[in-house]
C-alpha cells in the first residue's frame, strides 16, 4: 500500500500505489457500513444484503490487485484493469454487479492518464457503461448517484478538486433519491446501492487529499448517510412494494458478443432487474426470476455459465427479518446435491453447495459463515480437498471477531451425523466436541464411475467399471452398482456399527436404496438404516455406518 499522506499533502496523479491505497479503503469503509447499508436496502427487493454484497465486491477487487502487486510491480493500468476485473468475477447482488461496471469502465480510461482530466473522463463513462449495462435504468438509484458524481466534476481539473467534486456530488444526489423512487420515501430512507457508492468516492477522496470527507447531514426521516449511527431509525415504515419474481440468478458467463445480445432479450423477457456487465468474452450476469432454471438455460444457449449463484428471496427476507440481532450459533454446511442443501437447512444450518467439478471458493465459504449472522459458527467442509479453502475462511471470519470452530468433515455423511447431535444451547466448546465426536465415529465411503482407465489401490479399472471408495481409497471395483454397494457395506459392517445412512443422487437407479436396505435387515439384525436423497449433482450413492 502507498505510504500515508503528510497533512495538507495532495496527490497530483492517481499512480498505482494511489490505486491499491484507494481500493483497500474502500474495501474498510464499506466493512464498517455494511450492516447499515444493509439495513435500509428496499430497492429492489427488501432482502438487506446491498451492503454485503457491495463488501464482497470490493473484497475480490482488492484481493486481485493485491495478487498483483504480489508478483510484480504493476503501473497504474494494470491496478485499475485487476481491481475491475477482479470485481467482474466476484460481483454480488445487483449493486455489486453495477459497481463492477463502474469500476471497468472507469479502468478503460485511468489506463491512459492518471490526473484530474482523465479521472473526471472516467467518472463520466463509468456512468454510462453502468447504465447501458441495465435492462431499464430507474432514478433515484445508484445509476442516478453515478450520473450526479459525473456530472459534478465534468470539466477535469486538479486531481484532488475532481475527487472532492465528484463525491459531493453523489451526496447531493443521494440526498434526493427517496424523492425521486416512491418505494425509498415511503421507507424514509436513501437508496442503498448509492450509499455503498458514496462510500467508494469517499475512500477516493481521503486517498489523494489525506482528508476525510465531510459527513453528511441527517436526511428527513432520521437516515445519517455517514457516519457510524443506526441506518434507519426504529420507526421507519416498513417496504410495502408489490412482490417482485422469486429467485435471484447471477452466473459468470463466457460469451461473445453477439450471442450476449440474444441473451439480453431473453432474459428480459424472463424477469426484472436485469444487468449484463463485462466484455472481451467474459461476462457478470445477473437477473430476478421466477423460473431459475431458464434463466441458466439460456446462460448455457449464449456461451458457458460457471460460478451459478441462485438465491430464493423468501429464504432470504425470512433470514432479514432476523439479522438485527446476531444470533448465538449456527452451523455451515458445505452440500453435494439440492436434497442434502434442504435437509441441512431444515436443521437449522446454512448451506453452501458443491457442484461436481467446482467446489466452493474460500469466498464463499466466509460469506456463508457471515450471512449465517452468528457469534459462533461450526464450519463443517465436508471434503477432504476443501480443508485448506475452510481453514482460511475461519480464519478471516476471525478476524472479523466470530468465533469459527472447524470440524474436519470429510464427507457429507459425517457432516449429517454431527448436525444431528447439534445442540446451540449447550456451550460452544462442548457442542463442538459432540459434534466432533459423532462425525469421527462415522465411516464413510463412495460409489463413482471411473471415467478412463486407471491403476487404483484396488487393481486396475476400465471406463464405465463402478468404484467403490472406502474412506478415500478405492477398495472395490465392480460392474454393477447395486453388487458393489452391497459389497462396500458389507465390508464396512464387518467393523461392526449401529446406523447406516444411505444418501442416493436423483440419477441413481430408484431400486438401490431400497435394495441395500432389505440387504442391512437380514444380514444385520441390529443396525438401522436411513436413507436420504441428494438430488442432482451429488455422486451416486454416499454410505455412512456409525
Amino acid at each position: 500500500m502507498s505510504r500515508a499522506l503528510q497533512p495538507d499533502e495532495e496527490l497530483v496523479e492517481l499512480d498505482a500505489a494511489a490505486v491499491r491505497t484507494w481500493c483497500a479503503r474502500a474495501l474498510d469503509a464499506l466493512g464498517r457500513e455494511r450492516e447499515e447499508i444493509d439495513a435500509i436496502n428496499v430497492y429492489p427487493v427488501a432482502d438487506g444484503d446491498t451492503g454485503t454484497n457491495l463488501y464482497l465486491t470490493a473484497e475480490a477487487a482488492h484481493q486481485a490487485v493485491e495478487a498483483v502487486f504480489a508478483v510484480s510491480a504493476p503501473d497504474t493500468a494494470e491496478t485499475v484493469r485487476a481491481m475491475a476485473h477482479g470485481a467482474l468475477l466476484g460481483a454480488r447482488g445487483n449493486s455489486g454487479t453495477i459497481l463492477a461496471q463502474l469500476l471497468r469502465g472507469m479502468a478503460a480510461v485511468l489506463a491512459e492518464g492518471r490526473d484530474g482530466d482523465h479521472l473526471a473522463r472516467a467518472l463520466a463513462e463509468a456512468s454510462t457503461a453502468a447504465r447501458q449495462a441495465v435492462a431499464h435504468p430507474v432514478e433515484g438509484t445508484v445509476l442516478t448517484v453515478a450520473a450526479a458524481a459525473a456530472d459534478g466534476c465534468a470539466g477535469g481539473g486538479p486531481l484532488v478538486e475532481v475527487a472532492a467534486r465528484a463525491h459531493e456530488g453523489a451526496r447531493t444526489a443521494l440526498e434526493a433519491t427517496p424523492r425521486q423512487l416512491d418505494v425509498l420515501g415511503r421507507a424514509g430512507v436513501v437508496d442503498a446501492g448509492g450509499r455503498g457508492l458514496l462510500a467508494v468516492l469517499g475512500a477516493l477522496v481521503e486517498t489523494v487529499s489525506g482528508r476525510e470527507p465531510e459527513p453528511a447531514e441527517t436526511a428527513p426521516g432520521g437516515v445519517r448517510l455517514l457516519g457510524d449511527v443506526r441506518a434507519v431509525p426504529a420507526a421507519a415504515p416498513p417496504c410495502d412494494g408489490e412482490a417482485g419474481p422469486a429467485y435471484e440468478v447471477i452466473y459468470l458467463l463466457e460469451a461473445q458478443d453477439t450471442a450476449v445480445e440474444l441473451l439480453r432479450s431473453r432474459l428480459d423477457a424472463l424477469g426484472d432487474s436485469l444487468v449484463v456487465v463485462g466484455g472481451d468474452g467474459l461476462w457478470n450476469v445477473h437477473v430476478h426470476v421466477d423460473d431459475a432454471g431458464a434463466a441458466v438455460e439460456a446462460g448455457i444457449e449464449a456461451g458457458r455459465p460457471h460460478r451459478i449463484r441462485i438465491t430464493h428471496f423468501a429464504a432470504d427476507a425470512a433470514a432479514a427479518t432476523v439479522r438485527g440481532e446476531r444470533a448465538q450459533r449456527a452451523v455451515v454446511a458445505v452440500v453435494p446435491g439440492e436434497g442434502l442443501a434442504g435437509l441441512c437447512a431444515e436443521a437449522g444450518a446454512t448451506t453452501v453447495r458443491s457442484r461436481p467439478g467446482e467446489p466452493p471458493a474460500g469466498d464463499e465459504l466466509l460469506e456463508a459463515i457471515r450471512r449465517a449472522h452468528a457469534r459462533e459458527v461450526v464450519l463443517l467442509p465436508n471434503d477432504t480437498e476443501l480443508r485448506q479453502t475452510a481453514t482460511a475462511a475461519a480464519e478471516r471470519a476471525r478476524a472479523e471477531g466470530i468465533r469459527v470452530a472447524l470440524i474436519p468433515t470429510r464427507a457429507a455423511v459425517q457432516g449429517i451425523a454431527a448436525l444431528a447431535v447439534h445442540e446451540p444451547d449447550r456451550r460452544f466448546d462442548e457442542d463442538v466436541v459432540a459434534m466432533t465426536a459423532a462425525a469421527g465415529a462415522t465411516r464413510y465411503a463412495e460409489l463413482a464411475v471411473a471415467e478412463r482407465r486407471s491403476f487404483t489401490s484396488a487393481g486396475v479399472c476400465q471406463a464405465g467399471d463402478v468404484l467403490g471408495l472406502i474412506e478415500g481409497d478405492v477398495a472395490v471395483i465392480g460392474k454393477d452398482l447395486t453388487e458393489t454397494a452391497r459389497t462396500v457395506l458389507d465390508r464396512m459392517l464387518s467393523a461392526g456399527g449401529e446406523l447406516v445412512t444411505l444418501v442416493v443422487a436423483d440419477d441413481t437407479p430408484p431400486d438401490l436404496a431400497p435394495d441395500l436396505e432389505r440387504h442391512v435387515r437380514r444380514g444385520y439384525l441390529a443396525v438401522d438404516t436411513t436413507t436420504y436423497h441428494a438430488g442432482a449433482g451429488a455422486p451416486p450413492l454416499l454410505i455412512g455406518v456409525e
